[in-house]
């Protein structure tokens, strides 16, 4: 019997002792790990857990090398270790809670949602270019921004075209900074992000350009920048900058970067029968897309690329 033949005996098996409750079990406790681990994603709570992962393993070799008195102290120390896991995470426990009581399918309809915003960023990110009002508006992706909600104003508030307007408003207190959205809430308000540290970028960009460059370098994540001094659009992502969007443009972009690339959709199913599409952008970009090296002589600044 070759090797082969006798891991597929064995795993036949092992699978005819198993019974439809073991399969439902490590289904269960599959999608309970998966959940878990999207919550703490992005968050300082990762390097906690590491922490207390490496304190357990720490235990478990003073017990097998004989080791009595770290085996002594950190037995005695993760006597109370669920205790500190149930402190340490309490933020993220309530917001799981919260979460999946708005929403039991958890994350299922997160495309349906997202895509719905599009329209009201549309609307608000032009209405503020007309003013002439800055704006920076980080969009998550797959990579957690929690790190930067938890430095800024924490709103939790469901995404509209009044909200962004009154959030960017001169004369509020949440202006300077930018706002996080996460699927379709505004997470944090007045947030700091990384600027870049390119040294080649053109003076004409501010801090909130340099800060949208910064953020898509660190993370996946897509950001909006409307400039204050000449209310051009530009949305950042993967440390490039395009410019000079407009309401349909920006739909486009926000669409292929948040659903197209994230949420491929094939023409047919398993039984061939056509899968449901989403709706397909209206117009192609026609934004420019900017580099970083400085403007020579004769190049003018809408032609421009920001790498």
């Amino acid at each position: 019997m070759t090797l082969s033949e006798s891991l597929t005996k064995s795993l036949s098996n092992f699978v005819q002792l198993l019974g439809w409750r073991d399969f439902l079990d490590v289904f269960f406790v599959a999608v309970l790990l998966y959940y878990l681990l999207l919550l703490i994603r992005g968050t300082r709570a990762v390097q906690v857990l590491i922490g207390l992962l490496i304190v357990s393993l720490l235990y478990y070799f003073a017990r097998l090398t004989g080791l009595a008195t770290l085996q002594w102290l950190l037995g005695n120390l993760l006597i109370f270790l669920p205790f500190s896991v149930i402190v340490l995470f309490r933020r993220e426990i309530r917001r799981a809670l919260a979460s999946f009581g708005r929403n039991p399918l958890w994350g299922l309809t997160a495309t349906q949602r997202v895509e719905n915003t599009f329209d009201e960023f549309a609307v608000a990110v032009t209405s503020l270019a007309t003013r002439r009002i800055g704006a920076l508006i980080v969009i998550e992706r797959l990579d957690g921004l929690r790190t930067y909600v938890e430095n800024g104003i924490i709103l939790d508030a469901e995404l509209s075209y009044d909200l962004l307007i009154n959030i960017f408003s001169p004369s509020t207190p949440m202006h300077d900074g930018a706002v996080v959205v996460q699927g379709d809430r505004i997470a944090a308000a007045a947030c700091f992000v990384p600027l870049t540290l390119k040294p080649e970028l053109s003076r004409e960009f501010g801090s909130r350009h340099r800060a949208a460059l910064g953020i898509t370098q660190e993370t996946d994540a897509v950001a909006i920048v409307v400039s204050e001094e000449t209310g051009t659009i530009s949305v950042a992502f993967e440390g490039r900058l395009t410019r000079n969007f407009n309401a349909k443009t920006l739909r486009n972009e926000l669409y292929q970067r948040l659903v197209t690339d994230l949420y491929p959709q094939p023409k047919t199913s398993w039984f061939g029968l056509r899968r449901r599409s989403f709706p397909q952008p209206l117009v192609s970009s026609e934004a420019t897309t900017e580099t970083a090296a400085p403007p020579t002589g004769g190049e003018s600044a809408d032609s421009r690329t920001t790498a």
